[in-house]
């Protein structure tokens, strides 16, 4: 059984976390059960390159736990492209999405070797799916 909530205290929710510099990525819900699942079973593509994990995993690729609200090459002790470097952005969901779309488009020159995933549905579940990894 899911809790129908009203959007107004979210609203509410995600100005102030904005205002206090929290981003709205931290007050936004982890997607329902269902799409989360889905995000998770997706995630094998990534898991070749990246863990989620608490501990690092001595992967080619950054771990991508508490992805949302870090800065681009963000991941102290990992040894990013001079590309990812050079960005002055933070993740959030619309920019994940972007990456996800082809990652080529939001930091040209990346090393990351991804072409991305054009349905829009399966980026979303892999979104709520990395939003639940804190």
């Amino acid at each position: 059984m899911q809790l129908q909530q009203s959007r107004r205290p979210l609203a509410w929710t995600t100005l102030l976390c904005a205002l206090l510099g929290a981003g709205a990525a931290t007050a936004q819900p982890a997607g329902d059960a269902t799409s989360v699942a889905k995000g998770k079973r997706l995630f094998m593509r990534c898991a070749a390159c990246h863990d989620v994990g608490d501990t690092p995993s001595g992967r080619i690729g950054p771990n991508l736990k508490g992805l949302l609200g870090r800065p681009l090459g963000g991941l102290v002790g990992y040894n990013y492209s001079p590309a990812m470097k050079a960005q002055k952005q933070v993740w959030d969901e619309a920019l994940l999405n972007a990456w996800l779309t082809k990652p080529t488009n939001v930091v040209p020159g990346t090393t990351m070797a991804f072409i991305g995933i054009p349905d829009a549905d399966e980026r979303k579940a892999l979104i709520d799916y990395l939003r639940s990894a804190k």
